[in-house]
């Protein structure tokens, strides 16, 4: 069997306390995640549970406090700066909220182009990659020379889409790609997500608060709760046998098109929980 194309084991983050020596408050606690190459492991969990923290320290966003990040076979929970800049071709994001994440004063064009650039391809070069990068996420040709803000939200998170495909990396770190849109649009991203594996093997960390979002995406299912992952499995054993309480009140809570469905689903739902701890 082939190692991972990233492994986690016994990550532990912590974070200043808040006030004048306040202890440092530790929000994972021992975790491990295994991604493998061309797949896509999905990371839910409620507000706070730590899982956007798990994505952040891949990234070398948040300082770790113990245990190890190895990518293909490095470990990179301790890269300098000039390690993480090499990192940068292999690693990408896709962050929540597409309204933020673009700058707001650079066209398409310049935005899509600016990491080219900085590993040295021709503008002429740069062009047209961006070019093909607009295609691959059914943009059209004259959006380069366009602004975000006369975008939608589903365009723009195309866009941040091509972005982090620009350089060909090998991981996408996506943290909440699709909660900002509306269900349509949501379908639309997900499925251009999937295409984009199929055709360049990419492998994602899904980060989402949505079970039912993650399970369409996902090969492998992580839950973590409070710093802590409580269930592991394939997307169809975590959503369709879940072991865990948490896991379940996860899948309970989640709204359901249909009136009779979510009825039925309310009243299990307080029948399993009521009274109980979130």
């Amino acid at each position: 069997m082939s190692e991972p194309l990233l492994s986690v084991e016994g990550l532990r983050v912590s974070f200043p306390g808040k006030g004048w020596r306040a202890p440092e408050h530790e929000v994972l606690h021992g975790v491990d995640l295994h991604i493998e190459a061309g797949r896509t492991h999905g990371l839910v969990g409620g507000s706070g549970s730590g899982k956007t923290t798990i994505g952040r320290a891949i990234l070398g966003l948040v300082p770790v406090a113990g245990g190890s990040i190895t990518f293909d076979g490095r470990p990179i929970h301790a890269a300098g700066a000039r390690q993480r800049r090499r990192l940068s071709r292999d690693i990408q994001v896709i962050f929540q909220d597409p309204f933020t994440s673009l700058n707001p004063s650079m066209t398409i064009g310049d935005t899509l182009a600016e990491p080219l650039l900085a590993q040295r391809l021709s503008s002429r070069e740069a062009r047209s990659r961006v070019a093909g990068l607009l295609d691959d996420v059914a943009l059209p040709a004259d959006a380069m020379d366009r602004l975000p803000r006369e975008f939608s939200g589903g365009q723009r998170q195309r866009i941040a889409i091509a972005r982090a495909l620009a350089i060909g990396p090998r991981l996408i770190v996506c943290d909440e790609p699709v909660s900002a849109l509306d269900l349509t649009t949501q379908r639309t991203v997900l499925d251009l997500l999937q295409e984009v594996q199929r055709t360049t093997g990419v492998a994602y960390l899904f980060v989402s608060h949505d079970l039912a979002v993650v399970r369409h995406v996902s090969d492998v299912v992580s839950v973590i709760r409070r710093g802590e992952i409580v269930e592991s499995g394939t997307a169809v054993q975590v959503t369709e046998r879940p072991q865990h309480p948490y896991t379940r009140r996860l899948l309970l809570s989640a709204p359901v098109a249909d009136p009779a469905a979510q009825r039925v689903r309310r009243e299990a739902y307080r029948r399993e929980f009521a009274g109980t701890e979130a």
